[in-house]
């Protein structure tokens, strides 16, 4: 099942970043153009997939909403990794009173889910993408402070972290060289699992209006703008449904399939 959770996932998340990059270069329709008259159309050879209450084509918007989210995505957790790493790293190499300190303030935002956190700042910061994408940043701090501490506070006591503190390597050097290497592994596996949360979080807030707005394509917006005609035209839903479902699902596996390649190789190396 191991090698399984890897293939599937790279399937996965395949099909769904080659549909994202084809609409930067083609989509059957303008995702945002308007027809009236061709409103809640049944799936077709002119619309693979129907029209929404707009007689927009949902396809196009389905192909636009997912570059939307794989992009806005990565940006926050790549934002949030790089803060939660460096918060971890103050945390691990601090004076035991500060490192303290630091974690008892990870551990209370922690506390809070994470959709809370982001809906709060998105309440402080207004609508939109960029607010949205900040909010799901901040929201993927903790996990990283958190995991690069307890790997660092597990590092840093090894024979070869002090033996290279007594040859005068700064913290720097100790970082760049030893600490980060040693951690890159589960930083990989909590990074790909991350992308997948994101995107679930981002198409939250904009399903309750509070990510990207009209008339931009989100996977979000698109099943919110769906749920007043679900029982008549039950197929204006299904196809953001089933990409977040793809997409959340494929980085989950994506994560696990590469958690247990790295470990593996560790056990293979140690043996």
């Amino acid at each position: 099942m191991k090698g399984k959770s890897l293939k599937i996932g790279i399937v996965l998340v395949s099909v769904v970043v080659f549909m994202a990059i084809l609409s930067l270069f083609f989509t059957p329709y303008d995702p945002e153009a308007m027809d009236i008259q061709s409103r809640f159309q049944l799936p077709s050879l002119k619309h693979l997939l129907g029209t929404d209450h707009f007689g927009r084509d949902i396809l196009s918007r389905l192909m636009s909403g997912s570059l939307v989210a794989l992009s806005s995505a990565f940006i926050s957790v790549t934002a949030g990794a790089l803060l939660g790493i460096i918060i971890g790293l103050a945390s691990a190499l601090s004076p035991a009173w500060l490192g303290r300190i630091i974690e008892r303030i990870v551990d209370a935002i922690l506390a809070f889910p994470t959709i809370l956190l982001a809906l709060v700042f998105v309440t402080i910061a207004g609508k939109g993408l960029m607010p949205s994408a900040t909010a799901v940043a901040v929201a993927m701090v903790p996990s990283f402070a958190r995991l690069v501490r307890t790997m660092a506070m597990e590092t840093k006591g090894k024979l070869y972290i002090k033996a290279a503190r007594s040859y005068g390597a700064g913290y720097g050097r100790i970082i760049i060289f030893h600490l980060i290497p040693s951690m890159l592994s589960r930083l990989v596996t909590q990074f790909t699992s991350s992308i997948g949360s994101a995107i679930l979080l981002e198409s939250s807030l904009s399903f309750l209006g509070l990510g990207i707005q009209p008339p931009s394509a989100s996977l979000g917006m698109m099943l919110s703008e769906a749920r007043s005609y679900v029982l008549t035209y039950p197929y204006q839903a299904v196809p953001a449904g089933v990409v977040l479902l793809i997409i959340v699902l494929g980085f989950n596996l994506l994560g696990d399939g590469i958690s247990d390649a790295l470990s593996g190789r560790r056990a293979v190396r140690h043996g």
